[in-house]
């Protein structure tokens, strides 16, 4: 027998059966009287209650003065009570026995007590295991289950019947874009402010659950539960549902003002940039973006392989689109000989049937020459989408004409198709909204369309990539080190090498030397020229204290060099082999608070702050993962030789890269950071040549 599935934990709170608003009122332009009028104009179908003391009856129907005097014990609990008032109305809906609550009310008062309110709420929410939206929110839209909470009613246009889920930490940025744009529907919009008793990643769950979600966009300020945002986030690739995530809070000047805004710790971004990568996340930098990436990836029609084909009706407005295209990193369709030839065939004297193409000639039959062509370019097989760059005014001829030339080359393929507007503007609402619903999205201004497409691309990508398969660590390897990780003070080079040696990492052939003979010994093993480094312990920049020689060629100059070390820093010295010719990269490895252990990979040597040119990844990875994130690198055609110099070992570069990563994971708990700079890749292999580790907590 088949069990019914469990109820989700945030059902009562947006799938309620029965709601009671407290702080109704009948007073126009009030939260209470703003809340009724949201509710019961989105036709809610369930049980609604009022409470205040302050009245008999509201619009004729009877209003309670306490939670406790409803006849039923509700679901959800509606907040619209002052700051003064929300710890003993939250008392009040639990003891009447309410399974949910949402709360508008900021939650903050004047000279108060600690534990502060917001806290106070959360340990009473957590106490009684009731999900609250809020505080400090604007409540929630579930259009599928016709209930909008909400203490300012929205336009009267404002309608469900969409695939999209909106879920936002700023009550701004949901008012724009739900209360503002006639082109979109949503099926959930959550406003979850404070978090206090539920955390986005529960409403992201719930909407996974949702049949009718299609893509989801997320305005995040902090993750306040890692590990159940990256099991959503995981659930989300499985379904295949796109998460187009506007993270704020990415400089150290937005991060204080998320800090005092919501009670947020917003996390380093790096830390986001490896987990959106690595969930297949889509990360979006404006507003505009994260609108027309919904629209894009919300289209019934999925992006296949391939690149984006564009019609324009302006040859300048064509270049500006190629100019932002390259500058995106969005390519573009390489149309075939048979694409070209339809093209040609169509087109007015004059214009070249190219990809992206210039089809306005004379005007005459504009209609069918747009239609054809937009059907010839989508057709294609290396067009992934098609778009016709204009403009949508309402009752304008030519603008209307391009909407019917897209209905009905979209009848004639199917390829996804949108209307750009050149402009960040939709001109007027109706021919806009109309188009977008009919399944033809308008996506505003040149530039943020491109990023949507270049988001769109990058998606479709990432849920067709494998999942990493690193390698298991070496056995027994963790146990070996933690004692020496247990101990105070960062490891000296040596012991840094040979950790990473032991992991697999590639590094320099070296000794350990605390004599001259003992120096020579060591350089005649390893094979003159040698490096010669200072090993006194403390001494973590040793080029800063003129404690590094190089390309010492024989027992003289090697002696000269041991003595003025060990005159100035001690008897203690690094032998190393002398590394040829290469490309100075660099590994190292952070902790997050939030999503544990990172690792990066990026520019080194003398340019590692300079260019800052890396990328983060969540360990473990494998070789393919590892090839992927040095294949993002701005330095990264200097890997395949230039001006005669060889190429270098990619293969043996990404071993040692993924190698690392499985060390940083491995070590989970005891390490703080790592810092291995450079690693030289050339023709040979790669190679560490200097190391630094620190465990944690012993800094």
């Amino acid at each position: 027998m088949n069990r019914p599935a469990r109820p989700h934990r945030l059902a009562p709170l947006l799938t309620p059966s029965s709601v009671a608003l407290i702080g109704a009122s009948p007073k126009a332009g009030s939260v209470g009287r703003g809340m009724i009028q949201t509710v019961t104009g989105g036709g809610y179908e369930g049980r609604l209650h009022f409470v205040n003391p302050s009245y008999a009856e509201i619009d004729g129907q009877p209003c309670h003065p306490s939670i406790a005097d409803v006849p039923e014990r509700v679901d959800l609990a509606v907040i619209a009570v002052a700051n003064a008032r929300l710890e003993q109305a939250l008392q009040q809906a639990i003891a009447a026995g309410a399974r949910a609550a949402t709360i508008f009310a900021s939650a903050y008062i004047e000279g108060d007590s600690e534990p502060p309110l917001t806290r106070r709420l959360a340990a009473m929410a957590r106490e009684a295991g009731m999900p609250i939206c809020g505080a400090n929110g604007m409540g929630f839209y579930n259009f599928d289950h016709r209930l909008r909470v909400c203490g300012f009613p929205p336009p009267a246009w404002v309608e469900g019947g969409g695939n999209k889920t909106f879920i936002t930490h700023s009550g701004s940025a949901f008012s724009a874009m739900v209360h503002h744009d006639h082109r979109f529907a949503y099926n959930l919009a959550v406003s979850p402010g404070q978090e206090l008793g539920a955390t986005c990643d529960e409403y992201l769950d719930f909407a996974l659950e949702m049949p009718t979600t299609r893509v989801v966009g997320l305005f995040l300020e902090t993750v306040r539960n890692a590990d159940g945002f990256l099991a959503a986030l995981e659930k989300a690739k499985a379904k295949r549902i796109p998460i187009v995530v506007l993270k704020v809070g990415r400089t150290a000047e937005s991060a204080k003002l998320a800090v005092s805004h919501s009670g947020a710790l917003a996390g380093d971004y790096a830390a986001y940039e490896a987990v959106f990568d690595r969930h297949g996340v889509v990360a979006v930098e404006t507003l505009t973006e994260l609108a027309n990436a919904l629209l894009l990836l919300g289209h019934d029609r999925r992006l296949p392989a391939g690149g984006l084909a564009t019609i324009h009706d302006s040859g300048g407005l064509r270049e500006l689109t190629v100019d932002r295209a390259v500058m995106r990193g969005v390519p573009f369709s390489k149309i075939g000989k048979e694409t070209t030839q339809k093209l040609a065939a169509r087109l007015d004297y004059g214009l070249d049937p190219i990809n992206p193409l210039d089809a306005w000639g004379t005007g005459n039959d504009y209609e069918g020459i747009f239609e054809d062509c937009m059907v010839a370019l989508c057709e294609d097989p290396d067009t992934a989408v098609g778009a016709l760059f204009a403009e949508t005014r309402d009752a304008y001829s030519l603008h209307e004409g391009y909407g019917r030339v897209l209905a009905r080359a979209a009848g004639r393929t199917a390829k996804p198709i949108v209307l750009v507007n050149n402009m960040a503007v939709i001109g007027e609402a109706n021919l806009a909204s109309h188009m977008t619903k009919a399944g033809l999205p308008v996506l505003i201004d040149i530039d943020a369309a491109m990023a949507a497409f270049r988001a769109g691309f990058a998606w479709r990508d990432a849920v067709q990539r494998p999942a990493p398969k690193p390698n298991l660590a070496p056995a027994g390897l963790r146990a070996k080190w933690e004692a020496r990780l247990g101990k105070e003070g960062a490891l000296d080079e040596a012991e840094s090498l040979a950790l990473m040696a032991d992991y697999g990492v590639g590094v320099l052939a070296h000794r350990i030397a605390e004599s001259d003979a003992a120096a020579i010994a060591a350089a005649k093993a390893i094979g003159f020229p040698v490096a010669l480094k200072t090993a006194k312990p403390g001494v973590l920049h040793k080029s800063d204290v003129g404690g590094v020689k190089l390309g010492l060629a024989d027992e003289a100059a090697l002696l000269a060099a041991y003595r003025d070390l060990a005159a100035r820093l001690g008897p203690r010295v690094l032998v190393m082999a002398m590394a040829g010719k290469g490309v100075e990269l660099s590994f190292g490895a952070i902790v997050d608070p939030q999503f544990g252990p990172l690792v990066l990979v990026g520019a080194g040597g003398v340019l590692i702050e300079m260019m800052k040119d890396r990328r983060f990844a969540l360990p473990p990875f494998d070789e393919a993962e590892a090839h992927r994130l040095l294949d993002g690198l701005v330095l990264r055609p200097l890997l395949d030789g230039k001006r005669g110099q060889k190429p270098a070992d990619i293969e043996a570069l990404a071993k040692s890269l993924a190698a690392f990563s499985v060390l940083v994971a491995d070590l989970k708990g005891l390490i703080a950071e790592i810092d291995i700079n450079p690693v030289l890749a050339g023709p040979s292999g790669a190679v560490a040549l200097d190391a630094l580790v620190v465990p944690a907590g012993r800094r």
